[in-house]
């Protein structure tokens, strides 16, 4: 019998599994769809270990604030494509996480990936479930709980790729989310200029005066542009320096000072950053494995 692209479509749908996984499993069952369902279901557990070194470079980011925004947790839960990032089985976990996680005041991965979900088993080990249902590997990849005597602002942007908490000294709901929105979206790197790592800035100088050098112009003159630009990358990675993202003409230290308010740490989360992706043609992918 011919595995059709439709059919493999159906077995995907039915299974939330893979579609390599479905066109084998259809092609074991010689195209009985029932036989495959069955199959797969007796498969379980055996597919997480097998696909744990696949890059899981996808995914999504959920926060969870408890109700008197003294507490908050956020987490990253990467997968391998766009596509089970949106699937309601990879966001009713990462979820079931981020209000698990909150409940149990995890203090870190390990601490989370022990935390017990509903149904009775760990996050760890619903984790291994997810990976088996959708054919991907799923990995928890990090988490960021903060507890204040102060207030907590948060921010995910629409499509779960960024998240941002944000402790304050003390902040409205709306006024916390404000300033999250302008991390999430100005990336800065420490809240005040002596916060910036040293390191950082040594490279930073390096790169400036290699720059300036090609310039040809006299050392004094070379002077006055390394001290710019290096004022210029300190303004750009310091969050009290910035342009206020909704309102430019007055800086988040401006914003902070109407508000009678200081910040106090952050954390910020993209989807995937730091992980090595590969490059990949899915359509092509999709015609190589259906063989249209």
């Amino acid at each position: 019998m011919i595995i059709t692209a439709s059919l493999v479509k159906e077995l995907r749908e039915r299974t939330g599994t893979g579609m390599m996984e479905c066109k084998k499993a259809l092609e074991q069952a010689q195209g009985d769809i029932e036989a495959a369902v069955t199959a797969m279901r007796k498969s379980g557990q055996a597919k997480a270990a097998k696909k744990a070194g696949r890059i899981a470079a996808e995914g999504a980011i959920a926060i969870k604030v408890g109700s008197d925004s003294k507490k908050a947790i956020m987490v990253e839960v990467n997968c391998e494509t766009d596509f089970v990032a949106r699937d309601h089985n990879f966001l009713g976990f990462i979820n079931a996480v981020a209000v698990k996680g909150l409940a149990a005041s995890a203090a870190n991965l390990d601490d989370l990936l022990a935390v017990t979900l509903d149904d009775g088993k760990t996050i760890a080990q619903a984790r291994e479930d997810l990976v088996a249902k959708v054919g991907e590997n799923i990995n928890v990849r990090r988490m960021k709980l903060i507890t204040t005597q102060g207030a907590i602002g948060s921010y995910v942007h629409s499509n779960n790729r960024i998240g941002v908490l944000v402790e304050l000294s003390n902040a409205s709901l709306e006024f916390g989310k404000d300033i999250a929105m302008h991390i999430a979206a100005s990336k800065p790197i420490a809240v005040l200029p002596e916060e910036l790592p040293k390191d950082m800035l040594d490279k930073e100088k390096e790169i400036c005066l290699a720059q300036v050098e090609a310039s040809g112009k006299p050392p004094a003159i070379l002077e006055k542009m390394i001290v710019g630009r290096m004022q210029k990358f300190i303004n750009e990675s310091t969050l009290v320096k910035q342009p206020f993202v909704k309102n430019p003409d007055i800086t988040v230290a401006d914003l902070l000072k109407q508000a009678d308010a200081k910040v106090l740490s952050f954390a910020r989360f993209e989807v995937g950053e730091g992980i090595e992706k590969k490059e990949a043609d899915f359509a092509a992918e999709v015609k190589d494995l259906i063989g249209e």
